[in-house]
């Protein structure tokens, strides 16, 4: 099989060049115009030499440094209206700001944050015009795009009212916007977008009252909209690798061209026709799914090669895909940074590259139908996993095996659906009975989910970072040489392959033995409390005479198994659900069936409340709690603080957080830890809690709310003059977290900041002269306090 790279090798490395410079803004312009001079410089050689030895290299690299020119240029064009001076100053100095913006995505109510295009601003009586990607931290108050707020469609114009903050260079936002009011509509999106919010509105209402998971599951599925996905199912199609099903991709793409063009040609009409008429299909259609990274990327790659069949050229897949990559990196050249457009990408790239060979491969050993099925998800996977490495370091076991049993029935959801969705305006009878159908082969993909999610052993802990990303590409690597390299000249290649991919993963199976012997036995048997490295996210685990506490559960079931499975934990005696955002319950489906009671903070939705179901569903008695309940766990007491028993005070989400204090009893009361767990309360209501409970003092250990954020009450840390400060943070996250602001006043008070994202899992024990010893997987101390 050739393979045609003489366009995919220059813009892959424009995309590298841009996704790196994208980081150093100062740079874009400069690095632009040197781009430019080097393809000019190597056009000239390359005609000079044309002929010659070396012309076909001038010529990558003149396509190379034209491209990466091209997107450097534009990027840096659009840094003034992007990251304009003036709210770049006012994020500085906190100032207030006025800002007309339109939603970039659908928000519910109850959304706690979604994203939007700033296009005016006001600052200080001022109004700038700019184009500012933002993403928008909803004010509490009952509003549009908060709880018990209205649905705000894609392209809505609001005003926001707050400060904002500087996102990371490079980042797809450029600004975080902190509304300290509610959002206020003030126009509907225009007629070529309000269209398609009304036919996903009916769909998701019809999709929702469907039973189970499948009709939480299908809007997903045929329009990618994953909002009436419960945590715990989605968690499972994550830890299965099926939740790229719910990205609309090329697949969709192309079963919907495809059933277009089927249809014009049933009917006769010419090429023409059917190609437009495909091509007003496809804008349709991604209109209607909205235009996400994955989305586009596929819906050009379709203009593209509807344009080749239009002029009767032939179509050749890898440049398609770098012509496509180039022109949405022209666009948008943020894009270079998305991991949901990198994924796009690279599982596309992989389908195209590998997919053939892998078939060919197995079909010596399998029915060629049966080694397509196999191939075409290992392809992907095996394109995608260094970068997914990135964002969960571990190597999902099922990911194959799910693959084959859930995709076959993917397409016929999708055009099920979708027939559904168009349906349901003008024959809701019709269009609720092809939900219904719909709803099947939804259903089958959600319990195959659910299953691979329930097995032991779901995935292999893998090295974090840019080491676990070299590890596995190299793995990866010198996997396909030694089962794709089939010449007989060549045999020597792929037995120095298969040797070196053998001591790779002995090599490597040796060290995280050791590695992991080590951390048993150099890890604490006496901990009390222990705070799992899960990302940004909250799971803490009170331990106290063989009882066992876990306060949340953190983003990701795999992470949470992976620290009960190190720590020895096969039971939970006791867990605390503070509240549902998903960095705090995105890990439970790792712990249902592991539960005897659960304590769970107010639900907002019908999302919670099915949350609660499932836990109940596994065995636990599950409990809504308020302020002034207590009970036992081991030598322990712990008692309820937050929220306040009168229902209406708070609304549910970060203001209801459960909070909870543990202290020793009988023999105990001097030997164990006392602890507070803030959950993710803010500044107002950690000072409502303070003041409904006066006796509060001090404590050895408090876990920081929010996760260090600046939404803190420096009165609440002063008068705990905790010893240690449990911060569970994600390396690198998006918000800043911890802020100066947090660390600062931990500082002042005298708790030590132990923080997961740079220490890891971190585990306290009591000593016996009364102070407390910290242990954590990246930092050694004897003791604290």
């Amino acid at each position: 099989m050739s393979v045609d790279l003489r366009l995919a090798l220059p813009v892959a490395a424009a995309w590298v060049t841009v996704a790196v410079l994208l980081t150093i803004p100062s740079l874009l312009a400069l690095a632009s115009i040197v781009a430019w001079l080097l393809a000019g410089l190597c056009a000239t050689v390359a005609v000079l030499r044309r002929g010659r030895t070396g012309f076909s290299l001038l010529a990558l690299v003149v396509v190379a440094a034209a491209s990466s020119g091209l997107v450097l240029g534009v990027a840096a064009g659009q840094l003034a209206t992007r990251s304009p001076s003036a709210l770049l100053q006012a994020a500085s100095a906190g100032r207030f700001v006025h800002g007309l913006a339109v939603t970039t995505q659908t928000v519910q109510p109850g959304t706690a944050r979604f994203t939007a295009t700033l296009e005016s601003v006001t600052i200080g009586g001022r109004q700038r015009a700019v184009m500012a990607p933002v993403t928008v931290f909803a004010s509490k108050d009952p509003s549009p795009g908060t709880r018990g707020g209205s649905r705000l469609a894609i392209g809505s114009t609001v005003l926001l009212q707050g400060t904002v903050a500087a996102a990371e260079a490079g980042d797809d936002v450029a600004f975080l916007f902190f509304s300290a009011r509610p959002a206020s509509l003030r126009s509907g999106p225009p007629w070529y977008l309000g269209w398609a919010d009304g036919l996903r509105a009916r769909f998701a209402d019809a999709a929702a009252a469907l039973p189970g998971d499948g009709g939480g599951l299908l809007p997903g599925l045929a329009i990618g909209d994953t909002s009436a996905v419960n945590p715990t199912l989605s968690a499972a199609m994550k830890s299965s690798s099926l939740s790229h099903l719910t990205a609309v991709s090329g697949a969709n793409c192309a079963v919907i061209i495809a059933l277009i063009m089927a249809a014009g040609a049933a009917l006769g009409l010419p090429r023409g026709w059917r190609l437009a008429a495909a091509v007003v299909t496809l804008v349709g259609f991604v209109v209607l799914v909205t235009p996400q990274p994955s989305v586009l990327r596929a819906a050009v790659m379709a203009a593209l090669v509807l344009a080749a069949m239009g002029s009767g050229r032939p179509v050749r897949g890898l440049p398609v895909l770098a012509l496509a990559v180039l022109g949405l990196l022209v666009a948008d050249p943020w894009l270079a940074r998305s991991y949901g457009f990198v994924l796009s990408v690279l599982a596309t790239g992989g389908l195209l590259l590998l997919a053939r060979p892998l078939a060919a491969m197995l079909s010596r050993w399998l029915p060629t139908a049966l080694a397509v099925v196999i191939a075409v998800p290992l392809a992907a996977q095996l394109a995608c996993q260094p970068v997914l490495i990135l964002l969960n370091p571990s190597i999902p076991l099922y990911a194959v095996p799910a693959n084959v049993l859930a995709e076959p029935a993917a397409p016929v959801a999708t055009v099920l659906g979708l027939v559904a969705c168009v349906l349901m305006p003008w024959l809701p009878g019709p269009g609720i009975l092809v939900a219904r159908l719909a709803w099947l082969p939804s259903s089958w993909i959600a319990g195959v989910a659910r299953f691979f999610d329930s097995l032991p052993g779901k995935s292999i802990p893998w090295p974090a970072g840019a080491a676990g990303v070299a590890l596995v590409s190299g793995a990866i690597a010198l996997g396909l040489v030694v089962v794709l390299l089939r010449a007989a000249q060549r045999r020597r290649w792929r037995r120095l392959a298969a040797l070196a991919l053998t001591l790779l993963l002995v090599g490597y199976a040796g060290v995280a033995a050791g590695d992991r012997l080590r951390q048993t036995l150099m890890r604490p048997q006496d901990w009390q409390i222990a705070a799992c490295d899960i990302g940004q996210g909250d799971a803490v685990l009170v331990r106290s005479a063989g009882r066992v506490a876990l306060i949340d559960t953190g983003p990701d079931p795999a992470l949470l198994h992976h620290c009960l499975d190190v720590l020895g934990i096969g039971r939970i005696d006791l867990l605390v659900l503070t509240h549902y955002d998903l960095d705090h319950v995105g890990g439970t489906s790792a712990v249902i069936g592991m539960v005897d009671r659960a304590m769970i903070g107010p639900p907002a939705d019908a999302h919670d409340t099915r949350l609660a179901a499932a836990v109940r569903r596994g065995g636990a008695t599950v409990d809504q709690v308020s302020r002034g309940e207590t009970g036992e766990l081991g030598e322990l007491r712990w008692s309820v603080l937050w929220p306040p028993t009168r229902s209406g005070i708070v609304e549910p989400g970060n203001d209801s957080s459960v909070t909870l204090e543990f202290t020793g009893v009988g023999a105990c009361a001097s030997g164990c830890i006392s602890s507070l767990f803030l959950g993710d309360l803010g500044n107002e209501p950690q000072a409502r809690m303070l003041a409904a409970n006066r006796g509060l003092g001090h404590v050895d250990v408090v876990k920081v709310a929010h996760h260090g954020s600046a939404d803190q009450n420096p009165v609440l840390y002063e008068r705990i003059a905790a010893t240690v400060g449990l911060i569970s943070v994600g390396a690198n996250n998006r918000y800043g977290h911890p802020t100066d602001y947090l660390l600062q006043i931990l500082a002042r008070v005298g708790t030590i900041a132990e923080r997961t994202d740079r220490q890891g899992m971190v585990l306290v024990s009591p000593r016996p002269d009364g102070g407390l010893s910290v242990w954590s997987e990246r930092t050694r101390r004897s003791g604290t306090g």
